[in-house]
């Protein structure tokens, strides 16, 4: 499944929407690697297991279930959270790009690929790949929040 969407960051036409900078968000996105748990309900714990220039690489426990990933990135730019498919965990990729189209303006890209068929002939797997959908969609929204949250606070509450 491939599902692709937009987050506006920052609208000048909008000014109950408090502005935040490329670096303000970049923070947050990081906050969203270095310490998930604000990010991502029901996780347990993290692990990180190693770190280098543009990359780390982590196991999230949630319960029974553990999620190996890594995640690279490049500096104010991009970053992708890849896991492969297990037992427990379908597997696959989120990239999210910060994007300027102007001076004034700042979208997030959410890029999701996962091992969910939207091909198959049954109705059911196109209803669970929409609600897999609004799920990202709402988990993305949710990111935005508490990013904003940090830049307001400098840290998650």
């Amino acid at each position: 499944m491939h599902f692709e969407h937009l987050i506006e960051i920052n609208n000048p036409l909008n000014p109950l929407i408090e502005t935040l900078t490329r670096e303000q968000v970049w923070t947050g996105l990081m906050f969203r690697v270095e310490e998930p748990g604000i990010f991502l309900p029901g996780l347990d714990r993290c692990e990180i297991l190693s770190r280098s220039d543009g990359q780390v690489e982590r196991i999230l426990h949630f319960g029974q279930a553990s999620i190996r990933d890594t995640v690279t990135y490049r500096h104010l730019e991009w970053m992708c959270f890849e896991s492969r498919a297990t037992a427990q965990h379908a597997g696959g990729t989120l990239t999210i790009r910060l994007e300027t189209p102007d001076s004034t303006r700042l979208f997030l890209r959410f890029t999701y690929q996962t091992t969910l068929s939207e091909n198959a002939a049954e109705g059911e797997v196109v209803q669970v790949s929409e609600f897999v959908k609004s799920a990202y969609r709402e988990s993305d929204v949710d990111t935005v929040r508490i990013i904003r949250m940090i830049a307001a606070n400098g840290r998650p509450q």
